[in-house]
């Protein structure tokens, strides 16, 4: 069953969904915005892929008895550890529509768009660490870990959010989005890493040096502002890229504030103290 939303606002977007009777929506920690008084809120771990749904009641043959009991457990523990090792926030928020229909709105962190995705059951999606922002209970979370070179070399893309089932996931980024498939531009698109804000499951992800050790691909990364390392979108399929990266907001408020500590180079010689 879609999800009934509407996007709106444009700097600061929110997501206003209404939630049909008996329908449930969660979010991650620190996105809700507002409900109306029909709508019951509960904070639980874990998602619905990881036991973090409603626990069995009693310890019959349908919950499986302790042994139900301790697989449930065993298995919310373990995404858990996963958000911690991801720096996600490690508790979601459900809200369920009682007694009638209900409204309960959702915002991102960040100046920036939203947008809603509709998983059919057939591709996965994959976003950046912390654009999660809502999804109906029938779209399962999870964490997929970007290892080796990749990983090493990535940043924002060592840790991706994965969504699956069916139903509709709102995520969430800075400035304007743009969408982009790799096979209108020969099938391969060279991103900086913080621009990436999703893409569907079949794109190959991938993060490569900015040109080689020479002359050019020196003065590229010390004075190009784009570091060693550039992200490789492959194949067929549908990208969503934002015009604002996190390190960018970050240094223009450093800036305003009178404590740039960018130095006239950039690149390698930011001297972020933190």
């Amino acid at each position: 069953m879609t999800l009934r939303q509407e996007i709106v606002g444009n700097a600061m977007q929110m997501a206003v969904v209404s939630l049909r009777p008996g329908q449930t929506v969660y979010c991650e920690a620190g996105k809700f915005l507002f409900k109306t008084v029909d709508v019951t809120m509960e904070t639980r771990l874990g998602g619905p892929s990881g036991g973090g749904g409603r626990q069995p009641q009693g310890g019959g043959a349908g919950s499986g008895g302790m042994g139900g009991m301790l697989r449930q457990a065993m298995g919310t523990a373990m995404q858990v550890g996963q958000r911690a090792l991801a720096g996600e926030s490690l508790a979601f928020q459900y809200f369920t529509a009682r007694g009638g229909e209900g409204t309960v709105a959702f915002a991102g962190v960040l100046p920036g768009e939203m947008r809603a995705l509709e998983l059919d059951g057939t591709r996965a999606w994959f976003a950046e660490k912390d654009a999660f922002v809502a999804a109906e209970s029938t779209v399962d979370f999870g964490i997929a870990f970007q290892g080796g070179r990749t990983g090493t070399k990535g940043g924002e893309g060592f840790v991706l959010e994965k969504f699956t089932g069916r139903g509709t996931v709102i995520i969430a980024g800075a400035g304007n989005f743009i969408d982009l498939d790799p096979s209108d531009f020969g099938g391969r698109i060279e991103v900086d890493t913080g621009c990436v804000v999703a893409f569907e499951e079949g794109i190959r992800y991938g993060v490569q040096r900015v040109g080689g050790l020479d002359r050019q691909g020196i003065m590229n990364a010390v004075f190009g502002g784009e570091g060693l390392s550039l992200a490789t979108l492959e194949g067929s399929g549908r990208v969503i890229l934002q015009s604002l990266t996190i390190e960018s907001l970050a240094n223009a408020l450093r800036k305003a504030q009178g404590g740039d500590k960018q130095g006239p180079t950039g690149g390698l010689f930011s001297t972020d103290a933190g």
